[in-house]
Order: structure tokens, then C-alpha cells, then sequence
């Protein structure tokens, strides 16, 4: 029975991993994701969770043993952070590449150099072209829905995909929030045991991890591409499950106040909730701006986010990791990507903030969507802009 209760964010998280009664659990320590796997140890231990907890020496020896264990067809799960999910990276295509439906919790954490434990999008912004299905959570529900939906949409038969969802570190995995947890019996009517068509087997052998010519290498990859966009067939229909379900509903694309909004701002993970706060005193003060909340990382959701952004003017995208030498944010170069081809389209501003853990107050937010409108009201052109940097 769904029960109210205050958790901390990431042993809600390893709660979820419970729930979907995972079967092996491989992974290595790091901040800010360590408690997710430390409550996932002690759950082992302690009888709570019949399943295999594997100590690796390091992320990457992890994640290779997430491909054996899902090759054999056991539900595993994982969860890193920062520098580990780049130790990670060499394994995470492998894992695409032979369709195995693991589940990772990734507690975003920004990246060396300098040494930075705290917070950013630096270090999924580095595994964005892995294959991997990639979502974003915005508070401790969304974490705890949306790692009980991966597992829903990994392992469907038309899917067999990894799938990483993202939820900000220390904002979120080191806080306490009031959470609707599920239960077992909740949790079976959503999820269905997991049946992994072709597992590794002596009695009857398959091919893992072939070797491929430059005449088989093309279509490999087209494969890949083809299963990752069809995917999101998939992921909508189990959010419309999970809301049929339980009564929360997830899109790849939210907005909040946007209806008649000439201003937008565009942002993922945990800084959603904070902008809508500057949002909400905008408005107070008589202007028409709005907030535009990614979900949906990969597959990108082209066409929602053309549809909520189509009759705005001005759209501000907040990146909270850089491209040096590039065109400053990843997700603001993806934004303008997807709407260059469209008729009418709002000019587009990318502002880079929130690095490393840096706090952002809704004052700041109200300071970037002014920023954006007074640059498009002058007709300025810019790359991109970092937000507090200190002279």
C-alpha cells in the first residue's frame, strides 16, 4: 500500500532497486552516490533483498560486471557519479551495443579538474552519445518513479536498452524529501518479471560482443540509432501506465506557465523547482514568462520541444555544464539544433550556471530571464554567457 513518509533521496532510490527485486547489484563507491549502494549492501545483508551485491575495485570492473550479470538475463542495477561514470566509459557502449537492459542511477557530479564532489551536468554531458536511454529527475518522486520505470522500459522485449537515470548530486541524493513510496504488490502490477530473449546459456550458445568489418560496421550502428528513437514509443507508454496506476503523470517535455509566455527558460534536473519560484515573481510583477523543464535527454524529444516552445520569442536555455572551445552549453547547442529548421522560432540564449555545485536562488533566475529578453529586445547575438563568474 503507497505510504507518505520522509526519506532521504538516494535510499528512496535503492528503495526503488528493492522494489523492482533486482537480482544482482555490482558496484564501487563514490560522492555523492555512495548511499545508494551502501542501503543496497546493507539490504543484501541484512535478508532484506535476495539478490547478489558484488565489490568491485573500481567503476569500470562494475559495469562490466553489470554486462555479465544482464547477459545471463538477471535484472541489475548500478548506480556512479562524476569521474566514475568517465571510468565507466569505455563499457557503457558495450552495453548498448549487446542490448542489455541495465539500470544505472546516475548522482551528477561535476568533473576534474579542479577536484569537485559537488553537483553539475558535466559528467553525463560526457556519456551523452553512449547509446544509453537518459532521463532526468527533478526531485526525490521523480527518482524514485522514474528508477522503477526504467526498469519497465529497459527490459521490454521491443526495447533492450540501458537505461541512466540522472538526478543531481548532494541537491538531491543527500536530502530528505517527502515521498509516495510503493509497495511490493503496487510494484508488481507495474513491472513484469524480466524474461531477457536470447540469455547467455552453455546449453544452448549465442554470439555476444561480435566482432564486425567495416561491411557490417555501418549497419550496426543504424541498428542502434533505429532502437534508441523507436524506444520512445515505449517510455510513453509506460509513463501513461505509471500515471494509470498511481495518478503521477511524466513527460519528455513539461512546461509551467508557459501558455502565453514571451519569455522561456529551459532547464533539467533539480534547478526546475527553484526557476519556477522566479517564474512565479515574474509573473507577480506583470511578465510573460515561463518555464520549459526537460526530461527526455535521449532519446532527444524533437518534436515536444518544438511544440512548447512554438509561440514563445525569446527561449533561455540553462546549461549547467560547458563545451569548451564549443558552442558553449551541450544542451543549448542541441536545442538550437532542433529548432533550425522550423519556420518560426524563438531566438535562443544559452547561459552556463550552477557549475560544480554553485547555488542558484530564484533571484538568480530572475536576473538570466531579464538577461535574455533585454538581449533579444537590442537585438543581441550570443553564444552563450556564464552565469556569476567572479572577476
Amino acid at each position: 500500500m503507497t505510504k507518505r513518509v520522509g526519506i532521504e533521496v538516494s535510499l528512496a532510490v535503492a528503495e526503488a532497486a528493492r522494489l523492482a527485486n533486482v537480482d544482482v547489484v555490482s558496484a564501487y563507491p563514490i560522492t555523492p552516490q555512495t548511499h545508494i549502494v551502501e542501503r543496497l549492501a546493507e539490504m543484501v545483508a541484512n535478508g532484506e533483498l535476495d539478490a547478489e551485491f558484488i565489490p568491485v575495485e573500481s567503476e569500470h570492473s562494475a559495469m562490466s560486471a553489470c554486462l555479465g550479470s544482464a547477459a545471463v538475463g538477471a535484472r541489475t542495477f548500478t548506480a556512479t557519479a562524476g569521474q566514475g561514470l568517465e571510468l565507466m566509459h569505455e563499457v557503457l557502449y558495450i552495453a548498448t551495443a549487446m542490448r542489455l537492459p541495465i539500470v544505472m542511477a546516475v548522482a551528477n557530479r561535476a568533473l576534474s579538474g579542479p577536484l569537485n564532489v559537488w553537483g553539475d551536468h558535466s559528467d553525463v554531458m560526457a556519456t551523452r552519445d553512449v547509446g544509453w536511454i537518459q532521463v532526468f529527475a527533478e526531485n526525490g518522486q521523480e527518482a524514485f518513479d522514474l528508477t522503477l520505470w526504467a526498469f519497465r522500459v529497459a527490459e521490454d522485449p521491443g526495447v533492450l536498452l540501458p537505461t541512466m537515470v540522472n538526478l543531481d548530486g548532494f541537491t538531491l541524493t543527500h536530502v530528505i524529501e517527502p515521498m509516495m513510496l510503493l509497495d511490493e504488490a503496487e510494484v508488481k502490477r507495474f513491472l513484469p518479471p524480466n524474461h531477457y530473449p536470447l540469455p547467455l546459456n552453455p546449453a544452448k550458445p549465442v554470439t555476444m560482443g561480435a566482432f564486425a568489418t567495416p561491411v557490417h560496421y555501418t549497419e550496426a550502428k543504424k541498428a542502434q540509432e533505429m532502437a534508441l528513437t523507436q524506444a520512445k514509443t515505449t517510455m510513453l507508454k509506460a509513463w501513461q501506465e505509471f500515471a494509470d496506476l498511481f495518478g503521477r503523470h511524466y513527460h519528455p517535455v513539461e512546461t509551467y506557465r508557459a501558455e502565453d509566455a514571451r519569455v522561456l527558460l529551459l532547464t533539467m534536473g533539480s534547478f526546475g523547482e527553484t526557476a519556477s519560484v522566479a517564474v512565479d515573481e515574474l509573473r507577480a510583477r506583470g511578465e510573460k514568462v515561463g518555464l520549459v523543464k526537460l526530461r527526455m535527454w535521449r532519446p532527444f524529444p524533437f518534436e515536444e520541444l518544438r511544440h512548447a516552445v512554438q509561440h514563445t520569442d525569446v527561449l533561455a536555455v540553462l546549461d549547467r555544464a560547458l563545451s569548451p572551445g564549443g558552442p558553449g552549453g551541450p544542451v543549448c547547442s542541441e536545442v538550437k539544433s532542433a529548432l533550425y529548421m522550423q519556420e518560426k522560432k524563438p531566438k535562443v540564449f544559452g547561459f552556463i550556471g550552477g557549475l560544480g555545485g554553485r547555488d542558484m536562488t530564484p533571484e538568480d533566475f530572475e536576473a538570466l530571464i531579464m538577461r535574455a529578453r533585454d538581449m533579444a529586445h537590442k537585438g543581441m547575438e550570443s553564444e552563450f554567457e556564464m552565469i556569476g563568474v567572479r572577476e
